[in-house]
């Protein structure tokens, strides 16, 4: 049996017609046995997963109907990922997941996608700890810095809900990223990589940490990011002029950014990031809180997914 979250305000406050026109009538025409269940704010997906974790037993076929965000609030709630077997049906802004693993933007092929699918594929999970205990799990990147203010300020702006109802969503974002941008205080960073010595990123703008390669709605900051091997592949930015990340920027969407001098690559199973004063950290462009110190790691082929 399928356990169906469906997020009714993604794409734009369309979710809710999606599940009514596109999904739910084909489960139904194909006698497929489901439970539906909707998110009403902020956390209801989380408390949903944990109730599914109590009462069900053994594995737990979970499909998302929303963004990578509500995919991100699922994680959360997990607290054994090995026992849920994973479904996806994009109806996000960003949809970096989708993208990278080739889910159909079309929610009725990607509904065929999941029910077809004899094999699972296996995928990694990454994971935040700040230095309280606090911990964070992500399934397509985390981030420190300003890629992290970017999605706190628009999760808040009541201009991006008008902007993605006409379908100009991504203008926000651009608008945010502008004025984030020039507004950024000189700030510096600590790269710690498993095992090695500690990297200085001087005038650090931020540090993405990628399972996938695509975040932010299709930057490619890990062209070469293989979601099985169970490494973090990393983009360090700094020591690079406000002016230059302008023309910089908009090469990530082709991952062409690593030709500039201050945008620079790692990659490790594990890392500590520090910086001189707390900035905005994200993970799958959900933002909770600051923190001037996160420990990150990946466990390898901890999820699986139909795709």
């Amino acid at each position: 049996m399928y356990h169906i979250i469906i997020n009714p305000v993604s794409r734009s406050g369309r979710g809710l017609q999606i599940w009514n026109k596109e999904v739910e009538p084909v489960l139904r025409r194909k006698k497929v046995e489901y439970r539906s269940y909707f998110s009403e704010k902020p956390g209801d997906v989380i408390r949903i997963v944990r109730e599914l974790s109590i009462r069900a037993q053994g594995d737990l076929s979970l499909l998302i109907l929303g963004g990578d965000g509500t995919m991100n609030e699922a994680l959360q709630g997990m607290e054994d990922p090995s026992r849920f077997i994973l479904g996806y049906i994009p109806t996000g802004s960003s949809n970096d997941l989708a993208r990278d693993l080739k889910i159909p933007k079309n929610p009725s092929d990607a509904l065929e996608l999941i029910l077809n699918s004899e094999t699972p594929r296996s995928m990694d999970l990454g994971t935040v700890v700040y230095p309280d205990g606090e911990m964070r799990h992500f399934a397509v990147s985390c981030g420190i810095g300003f890629d992290a203010a970017v999605c706190e300020e628009a999760l808040h702006s009541k201009i991006k809900k008008t902007m993605n109802r006409l379908g100009l969503g991504k203008l926000t974002y651009l608008g945010i990223a502008l004025r984030q941008l020039f507004a950024a205080k000189a700030v510096s960073g600590k790269l710690t990589l498993e095992g090695g010595s500690p990297v200085d990123i001087g005038n650090m703008l931020f540090i993405a940490c990628m399972l996938h390669r695509f975040e932010g709605g299709g930057f490619m900051f890990a062209p070469d990011a293989d979601a099985t091997d169970g490494v973090l592949d990393m983009c360090a930015v700094g020591d690079l002029p406000k002016s230059l990340i302008l023309f910089a920027l908009p090469t990530a969407f082709r991952g062409k950014h690593y030709r500039f001098k201050g945008i620079s690559p790692y990659k490790a199973g594990s890392l500590t990031i520090e910086t001189s004063i707390p900035l905005w950290v994200h993970t799958d462009g959900e933002v909770t809180r600051k923190s001037n110190c996160i420990r990150i790691y990946c466990r390898q082929n901890a999820l699986r997914i139909h795709c």
